[in-house]
């Protein structure tokens, strides 16, 4: 029954192997991607602990006791310290003052009485413990936002062990926006943040992924079937062909997006149902979500990138012969999609250096993940750029995609391996 299987097996594989598109979009560009990814987070994790070695912490000593010179001498074996006295009032416009005239994201305030709570913690072993307050300047940058808050924490729990156990408590608020948000834990508000900012940037792979193989495809099965010619002969506009194909391709992959939101929010909402409501945080009640401009702005950089997308997706694949040839060639771009997108979703791109920062900027499919934190924090100028970038660019790819729609190149254009096809060929032959 199988008589001939393995002849058939190895003359497949040696075509799928020898098949430059293949070759490139399946082997050659995960290589590429996943060291390129690797070498970007181990950027941000050697970044975080250099920030972490030389962390700048504002010490307001309201105190002035014994107690608190000592946890302040065992906080400068491990950071940078400045220390005000006397700082009575914290007040939102205070703390943007010496936020700023320090340099630094965090404050750590030790109230009055915490030296005498202490002591009688000591002496008379009691249940009188003393309180430190933690503030955190939250901005939206990263998988190592909390990194701060982490720090204290550390230094808290090594001054119970010296001292005595639970004899210091610590108290964390956030500074979002210039405003302190009393009880608001930094970590927390980055961990929840983290989990809500994967959903974007997940969809956006799937929908401009699906999208440009849906447009590829449509162009390519044209030219397969021989039925390109016979559309472009009709009597109606090259240009309202393009826009139709672009404008399908849209509609489908809108919807298969949609689909996929539907399923990964349910599976999020199912993951985050299992929060303890202790440090469960209201981001909308914080300005944590995006105004109804700042929707607007992510739903016109989503749309002018697809249109990006969908455009260099119909000039590429009017290079290939057939239907497995164009998708072989879209995948090509697939690394200045993806890797945008996972990078993105996790570091701050201001910390990067600058030259990979232009790099970042300079990839159109980028711009909507950095709207989508931009927006959050107010930032509607850098949304705005982006728009403008992606839309100047897609212009671009538009016209270079009418000039091929209105010449006879989008029935004739290939894009050939002359020495891999040659060595194709001769393996057809021996078969």
């Amino acid at each position: 029954m199988l008589k001939g299987f393995f002849n058939i097996l190895i003359k497949e594989l040696k075509e799928l192997v020898r098949d430059p598109k293949i070759l490139l979009g399946m082997i050659i560009v995960p290589l590429i991607i996943f060291p390129v990814l690797g070498g970007i987070m181990s950027y941000s994790v050697q970044t975080a602990q250099e920030q972490a070695q030389k962390a700048t912490v504002l010490v307001i000593d309201n105190d002035g006791g014994k107690w608190s010179q000592e946890f302040v001498n065992l906080l400068n074996s491990t950071a940078k310290v400045y220390v005000e006295k006397n700082v009575t009032s914290l007040t939102d416009e205070v703390v943007q003052q010496l936020l700023s005239h320090y340099n630094t994201t965090q404050i750590i305030e030790i109230p009055k009485g915490f030296s005498e709570n202490v002591t009688q913690h000591l002496n008379v072993n009691s249940t009188i413990t003393a309180t430190l307050k933690f503030y955190g300047v939250f901005t939206g940058s990263g998988i190592f936002e909390g990194i701060g808050a982490s720090l204290i924490d550390n230094l808290v729990h090594q001054f119970n062990r010296i001292q005595a156990p639970d004899i210091v408590l610590t108290e964390k608020s956030s500074i979002i926006k210039g405003e302190i948000k009393q009880g608001v834990d930094p970590a927390s508000l980055s961990g929840l943040m983290m989990s809500q900012s994967i959903a974007l940037p997940i969809t956006i792979m799937i929908l401009l992924q699906v999208a440009m193989q849906i447009a590829a495809t449509s162009v390519a099965m044209e030219k397969e079937e021989k039925t390109l010619e016979t559309l472009l002969t009709l009597p109606m506009d090259r240009f309202a062909i393009l826009m139709g194909k672009l404008s399908g391709s849209i509609i489908v992959a809108a919807v298969g997006a949609l689909a996929f939101m539907i399923g990964y929010n349910y599976m999020l909402f199912s993951f985050t149902m299992q929060i303890p409501a202790e440090i469960s945080v209201d981001l909308a009640s914080l300005g944590l979500v995006p105004s109804l401009f700042g929707y607007l702005l992510l739903g016109i950089s989503l749309f002018v990138t697809l249109i990006s997308a969908l455009a260099l997706a119909v000039i590429i694949s009017a290079f290939a012969e057939d239907v497995r040839g164009a998708q072989s060639l879209v995948g090509y771009i697939y690394p200045v999609i993806f890797i945008p997108a996972l990078a993105l979703m996790y570091l701050d791109i201001s910390s990067l250096p600058f030259a990979l920062q232009m790099v970042f900027y300079a990839i159109p499919y980028s711009h909507p993940i950095i709207a989508s934190k931009a927006v959050i924090m107010g930032d509607y100028w850098t949304a705005i750029f982006g728009i403008v970038y992606v839309a100047v660019f897609t212009i671009v790819l538009m016209y270079a995609a009418s000039r091929l729609f209105a010449t006879e190149k989008i029935l004739t254009a290939k894009l050939k391996f002359k020495g891999l096809r040659r060595r194709r060929k001769k393996t057809e032959e021996e078969f």
